[in-house]
C-alpha cells in the first residue's frame, strides 16, 4: 500500500539528513589538526513477509522465492576513520605530529573518561607550571606530565618521544621528560568528546600505553602538525549523493500522496 511507501521514504529521508549532518561536520572540521572524519552507516528496517519462500504448491513443488516487502532504512551508526592526516610542518618546538598509530593521553576531569582522554592533535603550549599542555582554550595537561625549565632556550623532541631542554650553562640538552602514546584494540570504538579529544569505551578496548615507535606505536616528529584528514572532494561528492537521494525519497512521497488522493477520489 501507499502508506508503506510513505513511511519507508520517510526512514529515508530521516537517514539521510543524519548523514549530511555528519558530512556537514566533517567539512566543518577540515581545517582542525587531528580530526578524523566520520561516516553515516545505513542498515534496512524489517521486512514484511507476505509470502515465505519455500511454500510448497498442490503439486509439492517449492517456491523458489518469497513475497518481502522492506519497511524502510535507519542510520545504524557512525564510523571513524583513523587514518593518517596529511604532515603540515610549522617550525614551532612545541607541534608535534604522529606518524602512524596511537595517541597523546591527557588529564581530564574525572567526569570525562574517568580523567584521561586522547588525542592526535600534538599543538602544546607551556603553562604557568611550565608543563605541556594542550595549546586550545581548556589547556588539557599532557600525561605523564613534561616540565620544561623555564630558563630553557630550546626545546627538541626525538622520534621516541624523548623531551629535551637546551639550558643556559650546559653543553648538552638535558631530557626533561618522555612523551608516551596509546594505543587501542579498536580506535573506531572510541567516543569523541570535543576538543579533539576521544574518551575510551568498552567497544575500543582496554588503552596500552608505551613508548613512541615501539610495538607497532608510530614515531614523533617535531615542529609538525597533522592535519585532519578529511578529503574536501570526497565529501562534496558524498554531499551531491545525499542531496540527490535526498529528493528521490521526496519524490516517493510525493507519488505515494498521489495514490492515496486518488484511493479517496474514487467513490466521487
Amino acid at each position: 500500500m501507499a502508506t508503506i511507501a510513505l513511511h519507508s521514504a520517510a526512514s529515508g529521508l530521516s537517514a539521510l539528513n543524519t548523514s549530511m549532518d555528519v558530512i556537514a561536520n566533517n567539512l566543518a572540521n577540515v581545517n582542525t589538526p587531528g580530526f578524523k572524519s566520520s561516516r553515516a552507516n545505513f542498515q534496512d528496517l524489517l521486512y514484511a513477509n507476505r509470502v515465505q519462500p519455500g511454500v510448497e504448491n498442490a503439486n509439492g513443488d517449492q517456491r523458489p522465492i518469497g513475497l518481502q516487502v522492506g519497511l524502510g532504512v535507519r542510520v545504524s551508526g557512525t564510523q571513524m576513520s583513523f587514518t593518517q592526516g596529511s604532515l603540515i610542518t610549522t617550525g614551532r618546538d612545541l607541534d608535534v605530529a604522529i606518524e602512524g598509530n596511537g595517541f597523546f593521553r591527557v588529564a581530564v576531569q574525572p567526569t570525562l573518561g574517568n580523567g584521561t582522554a586522547y588525542t592526535r592533535s600534538g599543538s602544546f603550549a607551556v603553562n604557568s607550571q611550565g608543563q605541556l599542555v594542550m595549546a586550545n582554550d581548556q589547556g588539557r595537561r599532557l600525561e605523564p606530565p613534561v616540565t620544561i625549565p623555564d630558563n630553557a632556550t630550546q626545546v627538541q623532541v626525538d622520534s621516541t618521544g624523548r623531551v629535551y631542554a637546551k639550558i643556559p650553562g650546559n653543553v648538552e640538552p638535558q631530557q626533561v621528560g618522555q612523551i608516551e602514546l596509546t594505543t587501542f584494540i579498536n580506535p573506531a570504538g572510541l567516543s569523541a568528546a570535543g576538543e579533539n579529544l576521544y574518551v575510551e569505551t568498552s567497544a575500543s578496548g582496554p588503552a596500552v600505553n608505551g613508548n613512541p615507535a615501539s610495538d607497532q606505536r608510530g614515531q614523533l616528529k617535531q615542529g609538525v602538525l597533522e592535519n585532519s584528514n578529511v578529503d574536501p572532494t570526497e565529501e562534496l561528492i558524498n554531499l551531491i549523493k545525499a542531496q540527490r537521494a535526498f529528493e528521490m525519497n521526496s519524490k516517493t512521497i510525493q507519488a505515494a500522496d498521489e495514490n492515496l488522493r486518488t484511493v479517496a477520489n474514487l467513490r466521487r
